[in-house]
């Protein structure tokens, strides 16, 4: 759509016959071709008159955090953080641009996507200049650029000022790329004078891993790590060349309680469905394997990311997977109904914890317990509390823990919750904790510490 301008007191002077110093705000984004890049605006916004002073003469900095360094694997997603700093400013502006280092005017490199709280937007190099959400620009204006909107301006805000954004670069070995922005770090009075500019590029490299193919070692319970998986159980693989990045999903990832399947490229599919991504890293994994009723047979699993596709791995999925999440490697998760922590006190700095006792009602956190009632199918949030259709026996210290129910716990994703009360008669000191279901147990070696 057409980008409107507003007449405004303040940046960007404008002299309009006989009327007072009146401007085009800028406090919404520059127009395009004022990050200082070749064929852009060699001091950003200095000379066309939008502010006053010299570039980089303050004791400020505009900065872009890359997750993966100064690389980038073709078609791996990357999620960019520029940063604003001047002690004595109180408005924020910036404006991105990336380009092919064999054409640096007009080549464009890779697309951009504003960030999911409205302080970006992106821009093509001509009319009709905010670009559609759903497709790159248009062939004839293929050059973009990445900025602040009014939002994102925040006035009154201290530095540092952050900007959040995706860059997705091109899809192929494109050579180098750079990346250049100008930074506005303004004093917020309205006028066009006092604002400081600041101006940076950074060369970018192909990954020097790329053609690496992803390789599988194992597939395993995401908590005990036991080699039997669930459908919609928190998994764990391992192995090599697994992902580019590393990094968890972000919230703005989730949508509508859908859970992402793809985390920078990097996706799994088991039993050939997709599986929905937690956690991505060179050597692991998190993820919740996806609904299937493949139970008792081993099921291929398969890793893609931009060097291509594993090889398949085989796991184990049965109806059940038990399993414990643990505290210092050894402890069940284990809460009281306030949400106080069960587990010795000092366990964790900066938190008050106390041991379990006699009598007390605790929740255990676990994965693997099977079917519920009503369903939940996996790769979306638990709404309500549904009970499992099986329940399991939880024994402490070899005593039958008196049980109180079993869920998935509302506004996760498998996720189970298990109370049980404390048997009275437990000898103080750690004592083991076992769950049984459909004949299988959850890994030894998990404790709970009894005190008096």
């Amino acid at each position: 759509m057409e980008r409107q301008r507003k007449i405004f007191v303040g940046k960007c002077a404008a002299i309009l016959s006989a009327v007072p110093l009146l401007v085009y705000a800028y406090e919404y984004g520059p127009d395009p071709r004022k990050t200082g890049a070749p064929g852009d605006n060699p001091t950003a916004c200095i000379q066309s008159g939008c502010h006053v002073g010299t570039v980089n003469q303050f004791s400020g900095s505009v900065k872009v955090n890359f997750p993966s360094g100064l690389t980038y694997t073709p078609g791996v997603k990357q999620h960019l953080t520029v940063t604003l700093t001047d002690p004595a400013q109180r408005r924020w502006g910036f404006q991105l641009t990336a380009r092919l280092a064999s054409d640096v005017k007009n080549g464009q490199a890779g697309d951009f996507t504003k960030g999911s709280d409205g302080f970006t937007q992106v821009l093509c190099d001509g009319p009709g200049a905010v670009k559609s959400d759903t497709g790159p620009c248009p062939s004839s204006f293929p050059v973009q650029f990445i900025e602040h909107t009014t939002a994102g301006t925040r006035l009154g805000l201290a530095s540092p000022a952050n900007f959040e954004f995706d860059w997705t670069p091109p899809a192929t070995n494109a050579g180098n790329v750079v990346m250049y922005i100008a930074g506005n770090a303004a004093n917020g009075d309205g006028t066009e004078r006092g604002d400081h500019i600041y101006t940076a590029n950074y060369t970018l490299t192909p990954s020097a891993g790329g053609g690496n193919k992803p390789s599988i070692t194992a597939v395993v319970n995401g908590a005990g790590f036991q080699p039997v998986i669930q459908q919609g159980s928190w998994t764990t693989i391992t192995g090599t060349n697994l992902s580019a990045t590393t990094r968890t999903w972000r919230d703005d990832e989730i949508v509508n309680g859908k859970l992402p399947v793809s985390l920078d490229g990097v996706s799994v599919n088991i039993n050939s469905k997709p599986a929905f991504i937690y956690y991505i890293s060179p050597t692991q994994i998190n993820l919740q394997a996806p609904s299937d009723d493949s139970t008792g047979n081993n099921v291929p699993v398969v890793v893609s990311n931009s060097n291509g596709a594993s090889d398949p791995a085989a796991a184990q999925m049965q109806p059940f997977s038990p399993a414990f999440f643990l505290w210092l490697e050894k402890y069940v998760v284990a809460t009281r109904v306030d949400g106080s922590y069960a587990i010795k006190p000092s366990s964790f700095p900066g938190l008050t914890t106390v041991s379990a006792k006699a009598d007390d009602v605790l929740i255990f956190w676990g994965t693997g317990f099977g079917a519920t009632n009503p369903a939940v199918p996996a790769g979306q949030t638990v709404t309500g509390v549904p009970a499992c259709t099986t329940n399991p026996t939880i024994m402490i210290g070899n005593q039958v823990a008196p049980f109180i129910y079993c869920v998935l716990s509302p506004g996760n994703a498998g996720l189970y919750q298990i109370a049980v009360k404390v048997p009275a008669s437990l000898a103080t000191g750690d004592q083991p904790v076992v769950a049984q279901i459909g004949g299988l147990s959850s890994p030894g070696n998990v404790f709970l510490t009894i005190t008096k």
